[in-house]
């Protein structure tokens, strides 16, 4: 897949991905708040638009950065994803996200979740654009962009040496 056609420079506004989600029964923990791993699923995946709206090619999750769960969403709520990108480097895409979740029926509305996500181009000599943040929370969003990534790059170090010091044997296996 190419893209030849890849804009210059692309808003934060061009990536914008939302979804909106009724809290079910079926979407429950057994705190009767919605379930974290569910809340990731859709996150990925309304966060993996974004990335593609940059890139105009194929992009891969590599990582999910900063995650904070701040307050839960709970039957009869309702919860908006809104994701955009936050950093454009040679070959990745930091991608910032947000769940506001709404009391359906008083119409508070919260803010529930914060996360950052790492995406990145698989395919080689792939052009990206540069990014223009224009509202104030865009800018201050990815003004940050730079120290949380060279904070990625010495975690990814780090956890690279500790995964090289994982048994990769049964447990049962003392051998």
């Amino acid at each position: 897949m190419s893209n030849q056609s890849q804009p210059q420079i692309v808003t934060c506004r061009q990536t914008l991905s939302v979804t909106n989600h009724r809290v079910l029964a079926s979407d429950l923990n057994h705190h009767d708040t919605v379930y974290g791993g569910r809340l990731l699923e859709m996150l990925d995946g309304t966060a993996s638009i974004s990335a593609s709206r940059a890139a105009r090619v194929d992009t891969v999750t590599a990582s999910l950065d900063q995650l904070n769960f701040i307050a839960p969403y709970q039957l009869e709520d309702s919860f908006c994803i809104e994701t955009y990108v936050s950093g454009i480097g040679g070959r990745s895409l930091e991608v910032f996200a947000k769940i506001i979740g709404e009391h359906l029926d008083s119409g508070e509305r919260y803010l529930g979740l914060t996360a950052f996500l790492t995406f990145v181009i698989p395919e080689k000599g792939i052009q990206l654009p540069t990014l223009q943040p224009i509202t104030a929370e865009e800018k201050m969003v990815c003004a940050g962009f730079s120290d949380r990534k060279a904070q990625r790059i010495a975690n990814l170090q780090r956890q690279k040496e500790f995964q090289a010091g994982l048994s990769l044997k049964h447990p049962w296996d003392l051998n």
